[in-house]
């Protein structure tokens, strides 16, 4: 399959699952929205990743625009999609739900649970009922009119759009080196050092499952080919 991931940061892009693409043979394709503008549609799947801007900064970031744009043509035409932390941020904007501040900034690993739609669903299902996901955001989505609510945490952690459209508050993708630069120099309710340690403790895990997550995701838009 040849698969598009839209990017907004050059520290928040596909990692952990462009492995999992080249091992499986798939072709991927990075954009950078910031800077080469409107996504191209013809894919047979998309991956939209995460970032620092939020949804209500289109002032500062005009390319918002362009990518509530794309989004909703994609879920029109029933393209395979997967939003992570902003991504699914942006995908909720685009259908119509509220986005705003957390009630607090996550960031680490938080207890969330399937919910039974999520449990039978067949990308979000593949994870245990229970488990603990990684968050790295301060902004919160609430589910779109006509969206099933997949995984609850201190947030709604997941939600599915018909068919074809997946939205992830977490970040299944993280590589450690990568997501520790995100916290470099941010106040948060855990220190970089209390980060690195759940890290060190649970990553390993978690990349099994996001591994998981992904390709279950491939696999339900190669069905669709």
């Amino acid at each position: 399959m040849k698969v598009l991931a839209v990017i907004h940061s050059d520290e928040a892009g596909p990692e952990l699952f462009t492995e999992v693409l080249a091992e499986d043979g798939h072709e991927l394709v990075v954009w950078d929205i910031r800077t080469q503008g409107s996504p191209p549609q013809d894919f047979d799947a998309v991956m939209v990743f995460g970032g620092d801007q939020n949804v209500g900064e289109e002032v500062e970031h005009p390319w918002l625009h362009e990518e509530y744009d794309a989004l909703r043509r994609w879920v029109d035409t029933g393209t395979p999609l997967l939003g992570v932390c902003l991504g699914a941020q942006t995908m909720a904007h685009a259908l119509g739900a509220r986005v705003e501040r957390a009630p607090e900034t996550l960031a680490g690993f938080y207890e969330t649970t399937l919910t039974e739609a999520g449990a039978a669903d067949q990308v979000i299902g593949v994870l245990p009922r229970r488990f603990e996901a990684f968050n790295a955001n301060a902004y919160a989505f609430a589910a779109p009119p006509g969206a099933t609510p997949l995984a609850e945490g201190p947030v709604l952690q997941a939600f599915r759009i018909g068919d074809t459209a997946w939205a992830l508050q977490f970040h299944p993708e993280i590589r450690r080196e990568h997501v520790l630069t995100w916290f470099e120099g941010e106040s948060t309710p855990r220190t970089p050092e209390e980060i690195s340690a759940q890290l060190d403790e649970k990553l390993e895990r978690w990349q099994e499952l996001g591994r998981k997550l992904c390709r279950a995701f491939l696999a339900t838009a190669n069905a669709r080919r």
